[in-house]
């Protein structure tokens, strides 16, 4: 019997539409309550719209292709949503600029 490991268990389970759809939702519904939770003292409201964004790019190729759009317009800021995002692309390009800068 071969066992899955957790990162492949994440995967196919998100190959599920239903899942795929929930996650949507609930990433929208966190980017919904972000003004609320802004005007509480402290990062939540930062917090809140990165785990919402995340949610929504990972569900949504709409949301990806507009995120996509987004970086080409605005270069700088796409850099700080990859950052704040920490996604691995980015990593791997910053790593690749690095490696032709010496």
């Amino acid at each position: 019997m071969i066992m899955m490991t957790f990162k492949e268990r994440l995967r196919s389970l998100r190959a599920n539409a239903a899942v795929r759809l929930a996650l949507l939702v609930l990433g929208a519904l966190l980017l919904l309550i972000v003004p609320l939770v802004a005007l509480l003292p402290g990062p939540g409201g930062t917090v809140t719209f990165v785990l919402g964004l995340g949610l929504v790019l990972q569900s949504s190729m709409w949301a990806r292709r507009q995120y996509v759009q987004f970086k080409r317009r605005q270069p700088k800021m796409g850099g700080w949503a990859d950052w704040g995002l920490r996604r691995a692309s980015a990593r791997r390009r910053q790593a690749r600029e690095r490696a032709t800068e010496n």
